[in-house]
Protein backbone atom coordinates (compact mmCIF):
# COMPACT_ATOMS: atom_id res chain seq x y z
CA UNK A 1 0.00 0.00 0.00
CA UNK A 2 1.28 3.31 -0.70
CA UNK A 3 1.23 5.67 2.07
CA UNK A 4 3.32 8.76 0.33
CA UNK A 5 4.16 9.88 -3.16
CA UNK A 6 6.66 11.47 -3.78
CA UNK A 7 6.33 13.91 -7.52
CA UNK A 8 9.67 14.83 -8.51
CA UNK A 9 9.39 16.35 -12.48
CA UNK A 10 11.48 13.64 -14.44
CA UNK A 11 13.25 10.07 -14.58
CA UNK A 12 16.95 11.69 -13.37
CA UNK A 13 15.09 12.75 -10.01
CA UNK A 14 13.55 10.02 -9.32
CA UNK A 15 16.94 7.77 -9.70
CA UNK A 16 18.71 10.38 -7.74
CA UNK A 17 15.95 10.27 -4.79
CA UNK A 18 15.96 6.27 -5.17
CA UNK A 19 19.91 6.02 -5.09
CA UNK A 20 19.96 8.25 -2.11
CA UNK A 21 17.46 6.63 -0.25
CA UNK A 22 19.27 3.42 -0.59
CA UNK A 23 22.43 4.84 0.28
CA UNK A 24 20.98 5.92 3.96
CA UNK A 25 19.58 2.22 4.32
CA UNK A 26 15.84 2.87 2.87
CA UNK A 27 14.12 0.70 1.01
CA UNK A 28 11.04 3.49 -0.09
CA UNK A 29 8.83 0.51 -1.95
CA UNK A 30 8.73 -1.13 1.57
CA UNK A 31 8.23 1.93 3.11
CA UNK A 32 5.11 2.29 0.81
CA UNK A 33 6.74 5.53 -0.64
CA UNK A 34 6.27 5.58 -4.21
CA UNK A 35 8.17 8.22 -6.64
CA UNK A 36 6.95 9.40 -9.82
CA UNK A 37 8.43 11.14 -12.31
CA UNK A 38 5.78 13.39 -13.86
CA UNK A 39 7.28 14.13 -17.01
CA UNK A 40 7.57 17.72 -16.10
CA UNK A 41 6.12 20.31 -14.02
CA UNK A 42 3.10 21.46 -15.95
CA UNK A 43 1.74 18.27 -14.98
CA UNK A 44 1.68 18.47 -11.30
CA UNK A 45 -2.32 19.21 -10.79
CA UNK A 46 -3.27 16.55 -13.49
CA UNK A 47 -0.89 13.77 -11.75
CA UNK A 48 -2.02 15.11 -8.34
CA UNK A 49 -6.12 14.53 -9.31
CA UNK A 50 -5.01 10.94 -10.11
CA UNK A 51 -3.77 10.04 -6.46
CA UNK A 52 -6.26 8.19 -4.11
CA UNK A 53 -7.22 10.65 -1.36
CA UNK A 54 -5.33 8.57 1.46
CA UNK A 55 -1.87 9.29 -0.24
CA UNK A 56 0.38 12.14 0.99
CA UNK A 57 1.95 13.72 -1.46
CA UNK A 58 5.42 15.54 -1.77
CA UNK A 59 7.57 17.14 -4.67
CA UNK A 60 10.95 18.10 -5.38
CA UNK A 61 10.89 20.41 -7.96
CA UNK A 62 13.45 22.84 -10.04
CA UNK A 63 14.05 26.36 -9.17
CA UNK A 64 12.40 28.00 -11.46
CA UNK A 65 9.08 25.74 -11.42
CA UNK A 66 8.70 25.98 -7.48
CA UNK A 67 5.76 28.39 -7.96
CA UNK A 68 3.71 25.68 -9.84
CA UNK A 69 4.45 22.70 -7.27
CA UNK A 70 4.22 25.04 -4.40
CA UNK A 71 0.84 25.80 -5.58
CA UNK A 72 -0.20 22.36 -5.54
CA UNK A 73 1.81 21.51 -2.88
CA UNK A 74 2.29 23.54 -0.08
CA UNK A 75 5.06 23.09 2.24
CA UNK A 76 5.64 19.65 1.34
CA UNK A 77 7.60 21.07 -2.08
CA UNK A 78 11.33 20.75 -1.82
CA UNK A 79 12.85 23.15 -4.18
CA UNK A 80 16.27 22.72 -5.51
CA UNK A 81 18.20 26.11 -6.33
CA UNK A 82 18.59 25.97 -10.47
CA UNK A 83 18.18 21.84 -10.26
CA UNK A 84 18.56 18.72 -8.99
CA UNK A 85 22.32 18.78 -10.96
CA UNK A 86 23.60 21.61 -9.90
CA UNK A 87 22.58 20.46 -6.25
CA UNK A 88 24.40 17.70 -6.94
CA UNK A 89 27.52 19.10 -8.31
CA UNK A 90 27.85 21.61 -5.49
CA UNK A 91 27.50 18.87 -2.63
CA UNK A 92 30.02 16.70 -4.03
CA UNK A 93 32.47 19.22 -5.27
CA UNK A 94 34.13 19.71 -8.27
CA UNK A 95 36.96 17.32 -7.96
CA UNK A 96 34.80 14.84 -7.17
CA UNK A 97 32.11 14.74 -9.60
CA UNK A 98 35.56 14.84 -12.62
CA UNK A 99 36.38 11.92 -11.08
CA UNK A 100 33.04 10.37 -11.56
CA UNK A 101 33.83 11.37 -15.39
CA UNK A 102 36.75 10.10 -15.34
CA UNK A 103 35.89 6.86 -13.96
CA UNK A 104 33.09 6.90 -16.73
CA UNK A 105 35.47 6.84 -18.77
CA UNK A 106 33.98 10.27 -20.31
CA UNK A 107 36.79 13.18 -19.05
CA UNK A 108 38.34 13.59 -22.63
CA UNK A 109 34.55 14.28 -24.13
CA UNK A 110 34.45 16.72 -21.24
CA UNK A 111 38.03 18.11 -21.76
CA UNK A 112 36.72 18.84 -25.43
CA UNK A 113 33.21 20.38 -24.40
CA UNK A 114 35.39 22.46 -22.42
CA UNK A 115 36.87 23.60 -25.16
CA UNK A 116 34.04 24.67 -27.51
CA UNK A 117 33.27 28.74 -28.13
CA UNK A 118 30.08 28.40 -26.45
CA UNK A 119 31.71 26.56 -22.99
CA UNK A 120 35.27 28.40 -22.92
CA UNK A 121 34.78 30.69 -21.01
CA UNK A 122 32.45 29.44 -18.39
CA UNK A 123 33.22 28.54 -14.70
CA UNK A 124 34.19 25.17 -13.95
CA UNK A 125 30.66 24.42 -12.12
CA UNK A 126 28.75 25.60 -15.14
CA UNK A 127 30.77 23.31 -17.42
CA UNK A 128 29.80 20.50 -15.10
CA UNK A 129 26.42 21.09 -15.32
CA UNK A 130 26.11 21.96 -18.80
CA UNK A 131 27.76 18.45 -19.54
CA UNK A 132 25.94 16.04 -17.83
CA UNK A 133 22.67 17.97 -18.96
CA UNK A 134 22.02 15.41 -21.62
CA UNK A 135 23.67 12.39 -19.34
CA UNK A 136 21.55 13.13 -16.21
CA UNK A 137 19.73 10.13 -16.12
CA UNK A 138 23.19 8.51 -15.94
CA UNK A 139 25.16 11.03 -13.61
CA UNK A 140 22.06 10.92 -10.87
CA UNK A 141 22.91 7.76 -9.64
CA UNK A 142 26.62 8.49 -10.28
CA UNK A 143 26.75 11.43 -8.52
CA UNK A 144 24.12 10.21 -5.53
CA UNK A 145 27.04 7.27 -4.71
CA UNK A 146 30.10 9.88 -4.88
CA UNK A 147 28.36 12.17 -2.36
CA UNK A 148 29.44 12.15 1.19
CA UNK A 149 26.36 11.98 3.48
CA UNK A 150 27.03 14.65 5.45
CA UNK A 151 26.87 16.82 2.63
CA UNK A 152 23.78 15.51 1.22
CA UNK A 153 21.61 18.53 -0.48
CA UNK A 154 19.25 20.06 1.72
CA UNK A 155 16.26 19.65 -0.52
CA UNK A 156 16.77 15.64 -0.73
CA UNK A 157 17.57 15.77 2.82
CA UNK A 158 14.32 17.83 3.96
CA UNK A 159 12.15 15.30 0.86
CA UNK A 160 13.67 12.19 2.28
CA UNK A 161 12.77 13.07 5.75
CA UNK A 162 9.37 13.97 5.67
CA UNK A 163 8.28 10.71 3.72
Amino acid sequence: MTNSVVLVEGTSDEVAVRALASRLGRDLDAEGVAVVPIGGAQAIRRVLATLPDASRAVGLCDEREAPGFERALGDACFVCVRDLEDELVRAAGVERVLRVIEERGELSAFRTYQKQVAHRGRPLPEQLHGFMHNRKIEYARLLVDALDLSRVPEPLAGLLASV
